[in-house]
Formats: C-alpha cells, structure tokens, sequence
C-alpha cells in the first residue's frame, strides 16, 4: 500500500504549484475543481482522483520554544481509485522521525497516522473512514507531528469546501 500512496504522492505533488498560485492553477491540466480551501484533480493512467490543501497556520518548534524551518511542501490529501475506499495521506514537508506518528485533531478528537519518510497514513481503511467523516463534519484539523531532528511542527488546515471537493473527487473517480 506505501509504495502506490508514494507514487500518487509524487504525482500529487507535481500539482502543488496549483495551490500556490492561483494563475499557474488554471494552467493545470489535472487540476478540475476548486472548493473554497480544497482543490480536486485528477490523473488518468493509472485513473486516481484527490481533494488536497495547503495548512493556513503552521508552528514550528524545539523544544517548547517557536524555530524557523525549512520545510517542503505541507499537503493534507484524500485519494479515490476506482474500487478501493478513498485513503488520507498528509505531506510534512521534512522527513519524520523513525517510528514517529502524526496526530490529526478534529473537533476534539485525535487520529493517528503512521508515518514512512515525509509522508503519514491511516492505519487501514476504517480508520480512513473514520477520518474522512471526522473531517465532513469538522471545521479545521490540526497536524503534529515531529522531524528526524526533533523539530515539533503543528499544521491546521481549514475543512471549508472539504465535503464539496471529496464529493466531486469521488464522483470523477467511480
């Protein structure tokens, strides 16, 4: 399962310039729908759909202390193929640390996601499930997890237009 979520994850990176950049976003090819915080696309061979966003607020920190990092691109996605549940997968932007979790807070409840260089999965798809209805009914979720050299990094991301852009994700990819 890692290596495909790590394949689409290449794939879905090479749209992240379409978050960034309003202009470039257009130009997209893959990119078909944009739901106030969240954007679908959709890739073709093999046939994979994803609703994806961009954190609003990230904090950065060693130690209980605030830091400034570099990190890669910070990505929140859901993914739909064709006969499988859709999967949640979120992108660091920085390797974690070995054996690390991601805890996803929504609404007051925690999730964990495992994690495997920069990127953290669910469990099983279930726990997708879970998460993903968690996700419908919440207003924002908030990401902490921690970087091989030990930086804490908590990023939130707004759930506005989540339901609408996982609803278009899906239907593009039955």
């Amino acid at each position: 399962m890692i290596n495909t979520v790590l394949r689409s994850a290449i794939i879905m990176a090479v749209s992240v310039a379409a978050l960034a950049a309003p202009l470039q976003a257009q130009e997209t090819t893959n990119r078909v729908a944009a739901e106030t915080d969240w954007s679908v696309f959709v890739e073709d061979n093999p046939k994979e759909c994803w609703g994806v966003s961009a954190p609003k607020n990230t904090v950065n920190s060693q130690d209980g202390k605030p830091v400034q990092v570099r990190r890669g691109d910070i990505l929140l996605f859901v993914t739909y193929r064709q006969g499988k549940q859709p999967e949640i997968s979120f992108m660091g932007g920085y390797p974690f640390a070995p054996g690390s979790t991601v805890e996803l807070n929504v609404g007051g409840t925690d999730y964990t996601l495992f994690t495997d260089g920069e990127g953290a999965w669910a469990g099983s798809p279930a726990e997708d499930q879970k998460i993903i209805a968690a996700l419908k009914a919440g207003a924002d979720v908030k990401a902490t997890g921690r970087s091989s050299r030990g930086t804490k990094t908590e990023d939130t991301f707004s759930l506005m237009g989540f339901t609408a852009a996982m609803d278009e994700a899906q239907k593009r990819c039955q």
